[in-house]
C-alpha cells in the first residue's frame, strides 16, 4: 500500500531512551514523574485513560497523584510525539517509534478496546489537501475506524 510505513517498534529501555531524547531535544525536561507516567503508559497493551494511569502511578508511588497532573503530562507527550490519543476513548497509547511524525490512524475494537495504530501518509496527505482546498489549516489529523479485531471477530 503506497504511503504505508513499517517501523520497528521500540520497547523497554530503548523506547524510554528514545522518548527521553525526543523530549529533551524539544527543550523539555525528563523528570522522575514524567518517566513514571511514560513507563506506566508503555506497559499498557491497550489505550488507557488519564484516570487509569493516575491510579497505577498512585499505587506505584504510594501516594495519590491527581488526574489533572497526569493530563498535563499526557498532553505534553502527545504534543511531543511520545504518545497518541485515541479520541473516541479519551485514552492514550505510547508511541513505539517517537522519532517518526505521522498522523494518527487507529483501528479501534469495540469489543475489547484494542487500538491498532496504522501509518499511511498517502491517506492523510489526501485529507490534508482536501482541508486546504476548503481554506482550512489542518493541525493534527486523527482517523478512527470502529470495528472488531481479529481475536474478537473469531471468538466463539
Amino acid at each position: 500500500m503506497a504511503g504505508h510505513q513499517h517501523h520497528h517498534n521500540l520497547e523497554g529501555e530503548r523506547l524510554r531512551s528514545a522518548a527521553r531524547a525526543a523530549l529533551e531535544a524539544q527543550g523539555e525536561q525528563w523528570t522522575a514523574m514524567r518517566e513514571t507516567i511514560f513507563d506506566t503508559l508503555a506497559s499498557q497493551p491497550r489505550p488507557r485513560s488519564a484516570y487509569d494511569i493516575a491510579d497505577a502511578v498512585s499505587t506505584a508511588r504510594g501516594k495519590r497523584v491527581a488526574p489533572n497532573s497526569i493530563y498535563r503530562i499526557l498532553d505534553l507527550f502527545v504534543a511531543s510525539n511520545l504518545a497518541m490519543r485515541v479520541e473516541s476513548a479519551n485514552a492514550y497509547l505510547v508511541n513505539a517509534h517517537p522519532g517518526c511524525q505521522h498522523d494518527c490512524i487507529f483501528l479501534v475494537c469495540t469489543e475489547c478496546g484494542k487500538a491498532i495504530h496504522v501509518d499511511d501518509d498517502s491517506l492523510t496527505a489526501h485529507l490534508r489537501t482536501q482541508a486546504e482546498r476548503q481554506s482550512f489549516s489542518p493541525k493534527r489529523a486523527v482517523i478512527e475506524v470502529q470495528g472488531r479485531c481479529e481475536a474478537c471477530e473469531t471468538a466463539p
